[in-house]
Protein backbone atom coordinates (compact mmCIF):
# COMPACT_ATOMS: atom_id res chain seq x y z
CA UNK A 1 0.00 0.00 0.00
CA UNK A 2 1.32 3.51 -0.94
CA UNK A 3 0.63 6.16 1.71
CA UNK A 4 0.24 9.90 0.77
CA UNK A 5 4.10 11.34 1.52
CA UNK A 6 2.43 13.94 3.88
CA UNK A 7 1.34 11.32 6.63
CA UNK A 8 3.32 11.78 9.55
CA UNK A 9 3.25 15.96 9.28
CA UNK A 10 4.21 17.57 12.91
CA UNK A 11 0.48 17.98 13.49
CA UNK A 12 -0.33 14.24 13.68
CA UNK A 13 0.98 13.06 16.91
CA UNK A 14 -1.67 14.88 18.27
CA UNK A 15 -4.25 13.85 16.72
CA UNK A 16 -2.95 10.61 16.78
CA UNK A 17 -3.08 10.06 20.35
CA UNK A 18 -6.53 11.96 21.00
CA UNK A 19 -7.74 9.26 18.12
CA UNK A 20 -6.34 6.42 20.52
CA UNK A 21 -6.88 7.78 23.70
CA UNK A 22 -11.19 8.11 22.17
CA UNK A 23 -10.75 4.93 20.51
CA UNK A 24 -10.32 3.24 23.52
CA UNK A 25 -12.48 4.33 25.39
CA UNK A 26 -15.32 3.67 23.18
CA UNK A 27 -14.22 0.16 22.10
CA UNK A 28 -14.20 -0.72 25.97
CA UNK A 29 -15.97 -4.13 26.66
CA UNK A 30 -19.40 -4.62 28.08
CA UNK A 31 -19.89 -5.22 31.69
CA UNK A 32 -23.29 -7.36 32.26
CA UNK A 33 -23.88 -9.06 34.97
CA UNK A 34 -27.59 -9.51 34.62
CA UNK A 35 -28.44 -11.61 31.63
CA UNK A 36 -25.63 -14.02 29.70
CA UNK A 37 -28.20 -13.63 26.57
CA UNK A 38 -27.38 -10.04 26.72
CA UNK A 39 -25.01 -9.87 23.81
CA UNK A 40 -27.15 -11.82 21.58
CA UNK A 41 -30.37 -9.77 22.55
CA UNK A 42 -28.44 -6.61 21.51
CA UNK A 43 -27.35 -7.88 18.11
CA UNK A 44 -30.92 -8.66 17.52
CA UNK A 45 -31.78 -5.21 18.74
CA UNK A 46 -29.34 -3.74 16.52
CA UNK A 47 -30.95 -5.64 13.17
CA UNK A 48 -33.90 -4.59 14.11
CA UNK A 49 -33.53 -0.85 14.55
CA UNK A 50 -31.42 -0.89 11.15
CA UNK A 51 -34.83 -1.08 9.40
CA UNK A 52 -36.85 1.09 11.37
CA UNK A 53 -39.04 3.33 8.91
CA UNK A 54 -37.63 1.52 5.87
CA UNK A 55 -34.05 2.09 6.60
CA UNK A 56 -34.38 5.63 7.63
CA UNK A 57 -31.18 6.21 8.39
CA UNK A 58 -29.17 4.79 5.44
CA UNK A 59 -32.25 6.23 3.12
CA UNK A 60 -31.18 9.94 4.40
CA UNK A 61 -27.14 8.77 3.42
CA UNK A 62 -28.05 7.18 0.04
CA UNK A 63 -30.15 11.41 -0.70
CA UNK A 64 -26.87 12.63 0.60
CA UNK A 65 -24.41 10.79 -1.62
CA UNK A 66 -27.07 10.75 -4.78
CA UNK A 67 -24.93 13.21 -6.78
CA UNK A 68 -21.76 11.07 -7.10
CA UNK A 69 -24.69 7.65 -7.61
CA UNK A 70 -26.24 6.46 -10.67
CA UNK A 71 -27.27 3.04 -11.98
CA UNK A 72 -24.19 1.72 -13.32
CA UNK A 73 -22.21 2.41 -9.77
CA UNK A 74 -20.76 -0.47 -8.35
CA UNK A 75 -19.87 -0.48 -4.49
CA UNK A 76 -17.85 -1.28 -1.84
CA UNK A 77 -18.85 -1.34 1.64
CA UNK A 78 -17.04 -2.11 4.67
CA UNK A 79 -18.22 -3.04 7.73
CA UNK A 80 -21.88 -3.33 6.84
CA UNK A 81 -23.22 -4.53 9.72
CA UNK A 82 -26.88 -5.55 9.48
CA UNK A 83 -27.33 -3.48 6.55
CA UNK A 84 -28.54 -0.32 7.23
CA UNK A 85 -27.12 1.67 4.44
CA UNK A 86 -26.43 -1.63 2.42
CA UNK A 87 -30.41 -2.13 1.88
CA UNK A 88 -31.82 1.30 0.57
CA UNK A 89 -27.89 1.83 -1.20
CA UNK A 90 -28.51 -1.69 -3.18
CA UNK A 91 -31.72 0.36 -4.79
CA UNK A 92 -29.44 2.36 -6.37
CA UNK A 93 -26.79 0.91 -7.72
CA UNK A 94 -25.61 -2.07 -9.73
CA UNK A 95 -23.77 -3.41 -7.01
CA UNK A 96 -22.33 -4.07 -3.83
CA UNK A 97 -19.53 -6.08 -2.34
CA UNK A 98 -19.37 -6.20 1.55
CA UNK A 99 -16.42 -6.99 3.22
CA UNK A 100 -17.76 -7.57 7.11
CA UNK A 101 -15.63 -9.52 9.47
CA UNK A 102 -18.35 -10.12 12.42
CA UNK A 103 -20.12 -13.67 11.89
CA UNK A 104 -22.69 -12.45 13.88
CA UNK A 105 -23.86 -9.38 11.69
CA UNK A 106 -23.32 -11.03 8.77
CA UNK A 107 -25.70 -13.49 9.68
CA UNK A 108 -28.27 -10.72 10.35
CA UNK A 109 -27.13 -9.03 6.86
CA UNK A 110 -27.89 -11.79 5.17
CA UNK A 111 -31.43 -12.48 6.84
CA UNK A 112 -31.83 -8.42 5.95
CA UNK A 113 -31.38 -9.11 2.57
CA UNK A 114 -32.96 -11.84 2.37
CA UNK A 115 -36.41 -10.41 3.81
CA UNK A 116 -35.90 -7.14 1.32
CA UNK A 117 -35.28 -9.14 -1.85
CA UNK A 118 -32.07 -7.64 -2.36
CA UNK A 119 -29.92 -9.84 -4.57
CA UNK A 120 -27.01 -7.13 -6.17
CA UNK A 121 -24.88 -7.52 -2.89
CA UNK A 122 -22.21 -9.90 -2.79
CA UNK A 123 -20.94 -10.66 0.76
CA UNK A 124 -17.15 -11.22 1.91
CA UNK A 125 -16.81 -12.15 5.52
CA UNK A 126 -13.66 -11.28 5.86
CA UNK A 127 -11.32 -8.73 7.81
CA UNK A 128 -10.85 -5.77 5.62
CA UNK A 129 -7.32 -4.70 6.85
CA UNK A 130 -5.86 -8.00 6.31
CA UNK A 131 -7.08 -8.17 2.57
CA UNK A 132 -4.79 -7.86 -0.29
CA UNK A 133 -5.65 -5.49 -3.58
CA UNK A 134 -6.41 -8.63 -5.63
CA UNK A 135 -9.01 -9.90 -2.78
CA UNK A 136 -10.71 -6.99 -2.18
CA UNK A 137 -10.54 -5.92 -6.02
CA UNK A 138 -11.12 -2.83 -7.64
CA UNK A 139 -12.85 -0.43 -10.14
CA UNK A 140 -15.36 0.56 -7.46
CA UNK A 141 -16.93 3.60 -8.04
CA UNK A 142 -17.89 4.26 -4.28
CA UNK A 143 -15.85 2.82 -1.40
CA UNK A 144 -17.40 3.80 2.07
CA UNK A 145 -17.68 2.84 5.73
CA UNK A 146 -21.19 3.98 7.84
CA UNK A 147 -20.84 3.92 11.47
CA UNK A 148 -17.51 2.29 11.17
CA UNK A 149 -14.06 3.96 12.30
CA UNK A 150 -13.75 3.06 15.83
CA UNK A 151 -13.16 -0.50 14.42
CA UNK A 152 -9.89 0.54 13.19
CA UNK A 153 -6.89 1.26 14.66
CA UNK A 154 -4.81 2.75 12.05
CA UNK A 155 -7.36 5.51 10.95
CA UNK A 156 -4.67 6.64 8.02
CA UNK A 157 -4.53 2.56 6.71
CA UNK A 158 -7.92 2.49 6.39
CA UNK A 159 -8.49 5.77 4.81
CA UNK A 160 -5.44 5.61 2.34
CA UNK A 161 -6.95 1.40 1.27
CA UNK A 162 -9.98 3.00 0.83
CA UNK A 163 -8.75 5.35 -1.26
CA UNK A 164 -6.30 2.64 -3.28
CA UNK A 165 -9.81 0.38 -4.34
CA UNK A 166 -11.55 3.22 -5.59
CA UNK A 167 -11.80 4.68 -9.18
CA UNK A 168 -14.02 7.41 -7.90
CA UNK A 169 -15.07 8.41 -4.57
CA UNK A 170 -14.27 7.48 -1.07
CA UNK A 171 -17.12 8.28 1.35
CA UNK A 172 -17.89 7.72 5.33
CA UNK A 173 -20.94 8.05 7.77
CA UNK A 174 -20.65 8.89 11.29
CA UNK A 175 -23.84 9.25 13.77
CA UNK A 176 -22.84 12.89 15.34
CA UNK A 177 -23.92 12.97 18.79
CA UNK A 178 -25.31 10.42 21.90
CA UNK A 179 -28.66 10.78 22.83
CA UNK A 180 -30.13 12.25 26.08
CA UNK A 181 -31.44 9.13 27.83
CA UNK A 182 -27.93 8.01 27.68
CA UNK A 183 -26.40 11.13 29.23
CA UNK A 184 -28.48 11.27 31.91
CA UNK A 185 -28.36 7.95 32.92
CA UNK A 186 -24.80 8.17 33.13
CA UNK A 187 -24.78 11.06 35.39
CA UNK A 188 -27.16 9.35 37.67
CA UNK A 189 -25.17 6.31 37.98
CA UNK A 190 -21.73 8.07 38.56
CA UNK A 191 -22.23 11.20 39.55
CA UNK A 192 -20.06 12.44 37.16
CA UNK A 193 -21.22 15.19 34.06
CA UNK A 194 -21.46 13.40 31.22
CA UNK A 195 -18.65 14.75 28.74
CA UNK A 196 -19.09 12.92 25.56
CA UNK A 197 -17.52 9.54 26.65
CA UNK A 198 -19.77 7.30 24.54
CA UNK A 199 -20.34 9.92 21.46
CA UNK A 200 -20.14 8.00 18.24
CA UNK A 201 -18.55 11.09 16.45
CA UNK A 202 -15.54 9.82 14.46
CA UNK A 203 -15.90 11.96 11.27
CA UNK A 204 -13.79 14.80 12.39
CA UNK A 205 -10.70 12.68 13.14
CA UNK A 206 -11.46 11.64 9.66
CA UNK A 207 -11.03 15.29 8.12
CA UNK A 208 -8.58 16.39 9.86
CA UNK A 209 -6.50 13.37 8.02
CA UNK A 210 -8.07 13.64 4.70
CA UNK A 211 -7.14 17.84 4.54
CA UNK A 212 -3.78 17.15 5.67
CA UNK A 213 -3.52 14.74 2.51
CA UNK A 214 -4.78 17.89 0.46
CA UNK A 215 -8.68 16.27 0.07
CA UNK A 216 -11.37 18.64 -0.87
CA UNK A 217 -13.78 17.10 1.50
CA UNK A 218 -17.96 17.45 0.90
CA UNK A 219 -19.77 17.43 4.07
CA UNK A 220 -23.28 17.04 5.14
CA UNK A 221 -25.37 16.78 7.82
CA UNK A 222 -28.68 14.66 7.43
CA UNK A 223 -31.40 14.27 10.38
CA UNK A 224 -33.17 10.36 10.77
CA UNK A 225 -35.56 8.63 13.44
CA UNK A 226 -35.00 6.47 15.91
CA UNK A 227 -37.62 4.31 18.33
CA UNK A 228 -37.13 1.65 20.50
CA UNK A 229 -39.10 -0.74 22.69
CA UNK A 230 -38.81 -0.52 26.19
CA UNK A 231 -36.26 -3.49 26.61
CA UNK A 232 -34.49 -2.40 23.47
CA UNK A 233 -34.05 0.91 25.37
CA UNK A 234 -32.53 -1.12 29.06
CA UNK A 235 -30.14 -2.99 26.99
CA UNK A 236 -28.91 0.76 24.78
CA UNK A 237 -28.05 2.22 28.19
CA UNK A 238 -26.61 -0.62 29.76
CA UNK A 239 -24.45 -1.43 26.70
CA UNK A 240 -22.91 1.84 26.98
CA UNK A 241 -22.61 2.42 31.15
CA UNK A 242 -21.55 -1.30 30.90
CA UNK A 243 -18.21 -0.03 29.57
CA UNK A 244 -17.55 2.02 32.89
CA UNK A 245 -19.22 -0.07 36.25
CA UNK A 246 -20.44 -3.34 35.73
CA UNK A 247 -24.31 -3.76 35.32
CA UNK A 248 -25.71 -6.01 37.68
CA UNK A 249 -29.66 -6.66 38.19
CA UNK A 250 -29.84 -4.11 40.79
CA UNK A 251 -28.10 -1.21 38.44
CA UNK A 252 -30.90 -2.84 35.14
CA UNK A 253 -33.80 -2.12 38.04
CA UNK A 254 -32.51 1.16 38.54
CA UNK A 255 -32.25 1.53 34.28
CA UNK A 256 -35.79 0.46 34.55
CA UNK A 257 -37.05 3.24 36.46
CA UNK A 258 -35.18 6.33 35.21
CA UNK A 259 -36.81 4.49 31.60
CA UNK A 260 -40.24 4.20 32.66
CA UNK A 261 -40.46 7.70 34.10
CA UNK A 262 -39.20 9.54 31.08
CA UNK A 263 -41.45 7.36 28.65
CA UNK A 264 -40.19 6.05 25.13
CA UNK A 265 -40.72 8.31 21.86
CA UNK A 266 -39.40 8.96 18.72
CA UNK A 267 -36.01 10.07 18.77
CA UNK A 268 -34.27 12.75 15.95
CA UNK A 269 -30.61 12.07 15.74
CA UNK A 270 -28.04 13.51 13.09
CA UNK A 271 -25.41 12.04 11.15
CA UNK A 272 -22.46 13.34 9.42
CA UNK A 273 -22.00 11.84 5.38
CA UNK A 274 -18.46 12.96 4.05
CA UNK A 275 -17.23 11.98 0.67
CA UNK A 276 -14.19 12.76 -1.42
CA UNK A 277 -12.73 11.60 -4.79
CA UNK A 278 -9.69 9.29 -4.50
CA UNK A 279 -6.47 10.41 -6.38
CA UNK A 280 -5.77 8.85 -9.42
Amino acid sequence: MTLPDNMNGPDWGCVRDAWEEMRNRRMMPMRIGYDPEFRAKLAEDHREIAGYNNYEYGRMAVEALGEILDSDSRVLEIGAGPGTLTIPLSGQVKQIVVVESSDAAVASLSKNLLGCRVENVEVMNRNWLEMGEREVGDGFDLVVCSHFLWQMKDLKRHLAKMEEVSRGHCAVIQPAGRDSMVKEMWTEITGERYTGEFDPDADHFAYLILRQWGRLVDVRNVNYSVERSFDQEVRYIASFIGKSVEVDSRMKEQIEQYVSLKSLSKETQSAVVMWWESPV
